[in-house]
């Protein structure tokens, strides 16, 4: 059984389609329980998941980490999967992760695919079905045993940013880590919004900043400076 957690913040115009996709392309006998945890929207974020019927909780933090670990530590089921708030999920998600599982595969994601038709956006995309950390993050979802996730005490709530890769990057030191063939699909609002290739280099510039130790207040900077976002 699953337990589906999905931190959100300011994010009316697409958790309800992100609830509703999940209610239709999941099992009801695999999904025990969706958690919402929001970090303290400003919008109507918590009343439109509260048409969905879901369980809702408002963190004592704000933070996509400090979130996830809050879900998880109320959530009932064996199996953990993080969900975006922006993101749709592929028909029969559910069975294919407990599949996986049953394989002996403890944490594992989906392939990426973008609501935009764009072929830079395709390339970077088609990365995401090898096993290179660099091209894994949170938009691809993360399934992980409830086992798995204490062994690795979660996600590490100093991390501001990068705590999607920070938790990967654990998680296969310790375990067996699977890419489902199926795609999942993300809003590519912010390449959008602040231009496609700006965007990504913008990625890329502060995934190179980490690797070379960057701090976290440093990347957040570089974030608010280079595009435009109000989730930070």
């Amino acid at each position: 059984m699953i337990s589906i957690i999905i931190p959100t913040y300011n994010e009316e115009e697409s958790i309800a389609k992100t609830l509703n996709n999940i209610q239709l392309n999941g099992d009801a006998n695999l999904i025990k329980e969706i958690i919402v945890v929001d970090g303290g929207s400003t919008d109507k974020t918590i009343e439109r998941a509260s048409e969905c019927g879901v369980r809702i909780i408002v963190s004592q933090k704000k933070g996509r980490a400090a979130q996830m670990n809050e879900g998880a530590a109320i959530a009932s089921e064996n199996i953990l999967h993080f969900i975006h708030a922006d993101s749709q999920l592929p028909e029969h998600f559910d069975a294919d992760v407990v599949m996986a599982v049953n394989k002996g595969y403890e944490a594992g994601c989906f392939r990426l695919a973008f609501n935009y038709e764009h072929w830079f956006l395709k390339l970077n995309c088609w990365f995401t079905r090898f096993d290179l950390s660099a091209f894994h993050y949170g938009d691809q979802s993360l399934f992980i045993t409830r086992d798995m996730f204490i062994l690795i005490h979660g996600f590490n709530e100093k991390f501001i940013v990068f705590e999607d890769l920070d938790i990967i990057l654990k998680i296969k030191k310790n375990c067996r880590f699977i890419i489902l063939k199926q795609n999942i699909i993300t809003s590519a609002r912010k390449y959008v919004e602040n231009g496609i290739f700006k965007m990504q280099m913008v990625f890329y510039l502060m995934y190179i900043l980490k690797q070379l130790g960057a701090s976290q207040q440093k990347l957040v900077n570089v974030l608010r400076s280079s595009i435009k976002q109000d989730k930070i």
